[in-house]
């Protein structure tokens, strides 16, 4: 990491399906000030930037003006760190291909440099959090939707076009598979995102008749937290929702840890924090169907950030290695 003591600070900015996370973050890490936004609530790209830049600017000026930036890291959905640019996101309002390096670049006048989002948490917690140390791991993040970062030899993998480790969108069902955003069926993200959970409930709820307490939401406006408060209170069917999700998704990381043969998977997101109802089913599947040669190997761990934190940071990292303008 360079370190500069007249641009002491990076900007640090996370781009999710639901919400964007941004913030000022000095050399070891610290979060100095945060702000958000809604991702959705901005149909064209240039309203967007305005809203970010809007709640920046302030965030930046209270460390002391841009003069203080060293540069931008961004994590986005199919963010390209090559080219800078966010390509055919599912999850995201604007469509084709955004340059969005930069418009914030001119915006802003710091250098940007922008990865997916799973690569971004996968660099800050492989710089402050679980995966301090580790060479080989893979990050899978469980948000709107299902997003991986994959370290081999201590280098994130970005393949020849910068868009390598989109394990969300491997296809874990072949008959009769949901549809994806990202116009194919059954894809990973389907079943193991947030809003995966959300439609197992509401498909679990329709074909079975048995009483649970998710029956006293309206099915369209359940979402996963609400599947967990119920498997807590013991409700069974929520339970079973938990099951059913972790087995899927602990099937798809025995295969991928066939692929790149990781010390760890390290889960991250608020999926990942529903305990025992979820980690255990995945635990269970991914041991059982594990390749011989690889069993007991590979840990199954929480990440270790801030779920805001996490990203902001990870994307940060990237800010000390922008190229200067």
């Amino acid at each position: 990491m360079v370190t500069n003591m007249e641009k002491p600070y990076v900007v640090g900015m996370d781009i999710g399906g639901t919400n964007t996370v941004f913030g000022v973050v000095d050399q070891r890490g610290n979060v100095l000030a945060t702000d958000s936004i809604k991702t959705q609530l901005y149909p064209t790209i240039e309203e967007y930037v305005d809203a970010v830049c809007d709640k920046l600017l302030p965030l930046i000026d209270s460390q002391g003006g841009v003069g203080k930036i060293k540069g931008m890291g961004v994590g986005a959905p199919n963010g390209n760190y090559y080219k800078g640019t966010i390509e055919m996101a599912a999850n995201l309002p604007w469509k084709g291909i955004i340059p969005l390096a930069a418009l914030f670049e001119e915006r802003l006048g710091v250098p940007v440099a922008l990865t997916n989002d799973a690569n971004a948490a996968a660099i800050g917690e492989m710089t402050y959090g679980a995966a301090r140390g580790m060479k080989d791991f893979i990050m899978i993040t469980l948000g709107t939707g299902v997003g991986s970062g994959i370290v081999v030899n201590g280098q994130l993998l970005y393949g020849h076009d910068g868009f390598a480790g989109e394990l969300g969108h491997v296809i874990v069902r072949r008959e009769n598979g949901r549809q994806c955003g990202c116009g194919r069926k059954g894809c990973l993200e389907t079943y193991c995102s947030a809003t995966g959970v959300a439609r197992t409930a509401r498909e679990f709820l329709v074909a079975r008749s048995e009483p649970s307490l998710l029956r006293e939401i309206p099915a369209e406006e359940i979402v996963s937290k609400d599947v967990y408060d119920a498997a807590v209170k013991g409700d069974k069917l929520a339970q079973e929702i938990f099951e059913f999700t972790g087995t899927i998704l602990g099937e798809a990381l025995a295969d991928f840890i066939a692929f790149s043969s990781p010390e760890a998977i390290v889960l991250f997101g608020g999926l990942a924090k529903s305990g025992d109802y979820i980690m255990n089913p995945i635990q269970k599947a991914m041991d059982e169907t594990v390749m011989k040669i690889y069993k007991g190997k590979t840990k199954l761990l929480v990440s270790e950030l801030k779920d805001a934190d996490a990203a902001v940071l990870g994307a940060s990292a990237l800010g000390w290695e922008a190229k200067d303008l």
